[in-house]
């Protein structure tokens, strides 16, 4: 065996162990390492913020409306989507619409009647994250100015005094990230469902 044909089978050799050593500690001990640190430290969100009874996770946003998308009075409405056909985790994405886009203008002045219309408002009391979408698309969270604007209907869907329906919103206020980061806000989901149980308690 020539030595040209010894220190190839050599390199490969190395290069074999390595790849399996390599292997084992990144993609093994340190994929386990993560696991174990998130179930330790955020079991919660390590698996994936799931609601009470499975009904969806707390990190995604969804729908409250009927058959034909109409929205369902006795629920918080989240803010519009734009993954897929809506709150899709698997399209997650916004519209990439400009701000000048007619069709996004158009669906804004869309958005805004229809809410108007709906909590008997004026058109220019409409706050911002009931007629965009997030980013992702996703977004579970509306405003706390958008979820007391809409305490008067679900009141009354509910047959509830607005009073309750207030305490209830504002109990399940969230604050800024880190103290300081992004805007108080409101989880719909887990709001709707405190809502739910609170009926059938």
């Amino acid at each position: 065996m020539s030595s040209t044909t010894r220190t190839t089978m050599r390199t490969a050799g190395v290069a074999v162990r390595a790849m399996l050593v390599l292997t084992l500690v990144l993609g093994v001990g340190y994929t386990l390492l993560v696991t174990g640190i998130g179930q330790l430290l955020l079991p919660a969100q390590a698996n994936g913020s799931m609601l009470p009874g499975d009904r969806g996770s707390a990190l995604i946003g969804q729908s409250f409306t009927d058959a034909e998308g109409e929205a369902l009075p006795e629920y918080f409405q989240s803010r519009p989507s734009a993954a897929g056909e809506g709150f899709d985790g698997a399209s997650s994405g916004g519209s990439n619409l400009g701000p000048e886009n007619p069709d996004l203008v158009a669906a804004i002045a869309a958005r805004k009647a229809e809410v108007a219309a709906r909590e008997g408002i004026d058109p220019s009391a409409v706050p911002a994250d009931a007629v965009t979408a997030s980013g992702s698309g996703l977004d579970p969270h509306i405003s706390v100015a958008y979820a007391l604007l809409q305490v008067p209907r679900v009141a009354a869907a509910r047959d509830l005094s607005e009073d309750e329906v207030r305490a209830l919103v504002e109990s399940r206020i969230q604050g800024r990230d880190l103290g300081f980061l992004g805007e108080e806000r409101i989880n719909v989901a887990e709001l709707n469902l405190a809502l739910d149980d609170r009926e059938g308690a």
